[in-house]
């Protein structure tokens, strides 16, 4: 793996964020929608649109290509099937706060391959997990739903970790293409096990499903696969957590939900974390005295 440069890893940062923030604009999107279309239509309709928008980069196949973007593209439908599941009997602040644990799951996988992590990074992962619980928790009892949901987290941990070790063997926008592909199967199949697909809900809200399968999928999926050529995983998983926090501010500009007192503490916290992460504070954090 070739030497990261600074404006590598400073544009790695900037389209990370930026991936958060384009995900942050689902929950509203989303919200009406989940009650009008089943779950295995909506998520095989996103795969099936972010692989059209690809599919030209499939041309330049290979069978180590093959290989990786299966694997990251099953990882990425699992996280989604899982977490898609599991938001249908539990709320979206719940399932925000279960997802986004896997800031701290993936420094702590990483650990157990034997890397070290920088200091400033776990202050900042546990400053991070305190305003995601501040911001997002709600009360009740553990059921399926944040099973599931919490298996989305392990599962997208693992993949932002395949990511770091995968992306730099191949060049982006094919295995953009190839994982995308593999994950749209993935859901066509579903659909065709469970034979519930609302054809009629499709054409209602096709638009919204456009804009979820290219601005939602494809394009984040795009920036992610780029930005993680030159980020590490633990820091791309701690700048995640920034999704929360625009999820809160769309919801806010478009459904008019409007953040309290905790709201707005957890997301200081959250924002803090990411500064924290970014900042040059070896003499703090880093090193050993």
């Amino acid at each position: 793996m070739t030497a990261i440069s600074k404006r590598q890893h400073s544009q790695g940062v900037f389209l990370l964020i930026l991936t958060t923030a384009i995900w942050g604009t689902s929950f509203p999107v989303l919200k009406g929608v989940l009650s009008d279309l089943p779950a295995p239509t909506i998520l095989a309709s996103r795969f099936l649109i972010a692989a059209i928008v690809f599919s030209p980069y499939l041309r330049q196949l290979n069978a180590k290509l093959l290989r990786d973007g299966a694997i990251l593209g099953t990882l990425y439908f699992a996280a989604c099937l899982s977490a898609l599941i599991g938001l249908e009997t539990i709320s979206a602040n719940r399932s925000a706060f279960l997802i986004s644990l896997n800031v701290i799951l993936v420094p702590l996988f990483s650990t157990i391959l034997g890397r070290d992590l920088p200091r400033r990074i776990l202050v900042a992962v546990g400053i991070a997990i305190a305003g995601i619980s501040i911001l997002s928790w709600e009360g009740g009892g553990f059921g399926i739903g944040d099973a599931l949901t919490l298996g989305c987290a392990i599962i997208y941990a693992i993949y932002i970790l395949a990511m770091e070790a995968i992306t730099p063997r191949h060049l982006t926008l094919p295995l953009v293409a190839v994982q995308l592909t593999v994950a749209a199967f993935l859901a066509i199949g579903w659909v065709i096990l469970h034979r519930n697909t609302s054809f009629a809900g499709i054409a209602v809200h096709f638009n919204i499903l456009l804009y979820v399968g290219v601005m939602i999928t494809a394009i984040p999926n795009w920036t992610q696969t780029l930005a993680q050529r030159w980020v590490r995983a633990s820091e791309a998983a701690l700048l995640y957590t920034l999704e929360p926090v625009f999820a809160s501010i769309f919801s806010f500009l478009w459904l008019n939900e409007s953040l309290g007192v905790r709201g707005f503490l957890g997301a200081a916290l959250i924002l803090s974390a990411t500064l924290i992460s970014q900042l040059p504070l070896n003499s703090l954090f880093d090193k050993r005295h």
